[in-house]
């Protein structure tokens, strides 16, 4: 998880047999609700504050915006503080949860007279049968497909700028025997390519494009049989 995107207790300590039987005990009892939107510029101690006056809160994880939008909005706007755009808290009492999200969901923020986020809706929803574990396997899936991602890209990327230096290189040699023979007093006459030679290279594209799909479908199960 993202440690800005984060509001709760840091401190972690080693837990005995009954503490853990306690922790356990306690993790049944919380329930968790979703908000599908983060009014611009709320942090995660904002939400776990506003939460607070309704019941006992737990942890509070805001999700960041996309990396692309976050460069896009810092570079032409003068917000520089990450945005956040959904996010899940968790109270200690599951019956809590659920009456708070019934009791706030599109209903306004609300606050003092002129306050930044007084008119903002919440739209938020309880989650049953969802356990705060779930949202760390689900951030840390999401990571893990992510990286995969990158990957694949980062060696087509390589690949492709192989085949462009190559042909750099071929158009530079090509230069240098054409200048050679018109100083000689030739001109130089490239040969077609023969019907071989062509058929070749046809097959050689199809080989490498069937390749790259084999390379995704490979990614694809790989990740399947993983996650």
């Amino acid at each position: 998880m993202d440690p800005q995107g984060f509001a709760g207790p840091k401190i972690v300590k080693p837990l005995t047999t009954e503490a853990l039987a306690a922790y356990k005990a306690a993790q049944d009892r919380a329930g968790v609700i979703y908000i599908s939107r983060i009014p611009p510029g709320m942090r995660p101690s904002k939400v776990r504050h506003l939460m607070s006056s309704h019941g006992e809160v737990g942890r509070v994880y805001l999700q960041q915006e996309d990396a692309k939008r976050a460069y896009l909005r810092r570079k032409y706007t003068s917000t520089k503080k990450p945005h956040f755009t959904e996010g899940w808290v968790e109270f200690k009492n599951k019956k809590v949860a659920r009456s708070v999200a019934e009791m706030l969901n599109a209903q306004p923020i609300g606050g003092k007279k002129g306050t930044r986020w007084r008119d903002d809706v919440w739209t938020m929803k309880y989650l049953p049968k969802f356990k705060w574990n779930m949202l760390t396997e689900q951030v840390a899936h999401e990571a893990a497909i992510h990286t995969a991602k990158l990957r694949v890209e980062l060696s087509q990327s390589r690949s492709e700028q192989r085949d462009y230096m190559r042909n750099v290189e071929l158009a530079r040699v090509l230069e240098k025997r054409s200048q050679r023979k018109k100083e000689q007093g030739e001109e130089m006459v490239l040969k077609p390519l023969s019907r071989t030679n062509k058929r070749s290279s046809e097959v050689e594209g199809d080989v490498a494009r069937k390749r790259r799909r084999d390379n995704d479908d490979g990614l694809d199960t790989v990740l399947g049989s993983i996650f």
